[in-house]
């Protein structure tokens, strides 16, 4: 196990996204996960039943009791759904955890529909979280929201990607499995320019948590030392393989497996 990844985020009951998600990505790529919980879901694969904000002063204590004795080397954000839970969260990081790279991911709406961010903490999130960023992986709806504008096709993700870029945040992963086609393309961007990263399209209903999983494994790569795209390449090869893998689970948008990396048969015989 090589690298420590302390992960801010919201819990998911289901186990497919959030918390749940983040932590399986984390240790099936080799590395130690953390925890401080941004707020409590009763969630499954057909969409949010409930949310309950975890009070801030303790997310503030589950951060910094975690950074004070076991340390990070990468940092993910998920949901933040409030402007005062985001303003603490980035008080923290600035505060104990400054030069370790953070990977936000603008958690923003579930994929059922529910609303994950209050409309008005999105300025905050602009504001204050993404110049912490090495890296923010917006999905296509939070970029519109993020670049204030429309996203329909490649041309206009570039466009959303160079603008996001101006926001304080030295680069950008935009994702555009929401748009339509056989192939999907997500932009790289950086200073040095924007590189797409395709792949064929898995036909399946059951992609929850993509997301989530998506911005932990690359948490995991930065925290284990490696560079951002090949972070981002092997995160990508990774969430693939778990959405090709999905066990089935639910009757909405089930989840991936995320222990497609596991191989529990070379522990048979050894207990």
């Amino acid at each position: 196990m090589k690298g420590r990844v302390l992960i801010v985020a919201g819990s998911d009951s289901g186990g497919g996204a959030g918390i749940q998600a983040d932590l399986k990505a984390v240790t099936a790529l080799g590395a130690f996960a953390a925890t401080a919980i941004t707020a409590l879901t009763a969630q499954n694969t057909l969409g949010v039943h409930g949310v309950m904000a975890v009070p801030v002063p303790f997310i503030r204590q589950q951060i910094r009791v975690v950074l004070e004795d076991i340390g990070a080397d990468a940092i993910k954000t998920g949901m933040l759904h409030d402007s005062a839970t985001i303003e603490a969260v980035c008080e923290e990081i600035a505060a104990r955890a400054r030069g370790v790279p953070l990977v936000a991911d603008p958690v923003m709406v579930a994929k059922g529909g529910h609303r994950l961010l209050a409309p008005e903490a999105v300025e905050t999130l602009k504001r204050r979280l993404l110049p912490l960023a090495a890296v923010i992986t917006p999905n296509l709806p939070e970029a519109e929201v993020l670049a204030g504008m429309e996203i329909p096709d490649l041309a206009a993700m570039r466009r959303a990607a160079e603008m996001l870029l101006t926001l304080g945040v030295p680069a950008v992963l935009l994702k555009g499995g929401h748009l339509p086609g056989p192939t999907v393309t997500d932009l790289l961007a950086t200073e040095a320019g924007i590189e797409a990263l395709e792949g064929p399209r898995i036909a399946t209903r059951h992609t929850h948590g993509t997301g989530c999983t998506l911005a932990s494994a690359i948490a995991a790569g930065l925290a284990q030392g490696m560079a951002l795209r090949a972070a981002v390449l092997r995160a990508r090869a990774y969430v693939r393989a778990a959405i090709a893998a999905a066990p089935g689970i639910g009757h909405g948008h089930g989840p991936l497996d995320h222990a497609v990396t596991v191989d529990p048969e070379r522990l048979a015989g050894l207990g």
